[in-house]
């Protein structure tokens, strides 16, 4: 009912969960009404509610029950004249999830969608959506992405953006390059790191950002930055691509950097 309802409110494409989509007759309707309208449908396994069957068939949930769940949904569509599909298959264990994306991707050219489902707040779901997400990126292996955060979804769409990036798989606003700070550090370099990413989250441009707590290495350590600074006592340095183009007193870095940032906007 929902399905339906959705599709009739203009939705762009639908999912439907094996196990809890109901009878046969259901998705019959379900997938008449997306063919008429051109919407696509994810198959979305998810291991808290495969079925019955298929739990006792192999025991448990694994790895083989979710391809099995995906690719025997899949045949039903394809039985009543529907192709336009995608599959995810997602669970909260990261290599339960990494290990059931790989059999599937060896028995299907189906688009997949990526994520670790109920991976948590922000800290926990940005390490195990990297992590199971990025490896299988990495391997080729994926066409959508969700990052599943409990908070804010517009930082879903941040942390799945960052994980494009490290990859080099999408290019879109700052990557910004930071220091962990040690003993050579001459500023209070945490603050300033922090101010330079909310300062520049308005720029879409791809460009590499360096903020580094030491005047000794720090423009070497960030040669590959587009831009950069780096703090001295009393007076800090701005660089491009490895090179000081000026000097300027702490307390006007970050304005300088903005700067030389707007410059190359």
């Amino acid at each position: 009912r929902l399905a339906l309802q959705a599709m009739n409110n203009g939705i762009d494409g639908l999912r439907i969960n094996p196990g809890n989509i109901g009878s046969k007759a259901k998705v019959r309707q379900v997938t008449a009404m997306a063919k008429d309208k051109g919407i696509p449908i994810r198959i979305g396994v998810n291991a808290g509610s495969l079925e019955r069957e298929l739990l006792s068939k192999y025991q448990g949930v694994t790895p083989e029950a979710m391809v099995e769940s995906a690719l025997g949904h899949a045949s039903i569509l394809e039985d009543l004249g529907f192709r336009d599909i995608k599959i995810s298959l997602k669970a909260s264990h990261v290599p339960l999830m990494v290990e059931a994306y790989r059999l599937l991707a060896a028995q299907t050219d189906y688009p997949l969608h990526l994520g670790v489902t109920e991976a948590g707040t922000l800290l926990l779901s940005s390490v195990k959506s990297a992590m199971g997400i990025g490896l299988l990126l990495s391997e080729g292996i994926g066409d959508t992405i969700r990052v599943s955060i409990t908070g804010d979804p517009v930082l879903e769409v941040k942390v799945g953006y960052e994980i494009l990036k490290s990859l080099g798989l999408r290019k879109r606003g700052i990557e910004l390059i930071s220091c962990p700070t040690c003993g050579r550090c001459q500023i209070d370099l945490v603050p300033l790191a922090e101010e330079v990413e909310r300062r520049l989250a308005f720029v879409d441009k791809p460009l590499k950002v360096a903020v580094m707590g030491c005047p000794v290495n720090g423009p070497g350590e960030a040669r590959q930055a587009d831009v950069g600074i780096a703090g001295g006592k009393g007076l800090g340095l701005v660089f491009r691509q490895g090179e000081i183009v000026a000097k300027v007193p702490q307390a006007g870095l970050l304005d300088a950097l903005v700067r030389e940032v707007e410059k190359m906007l």
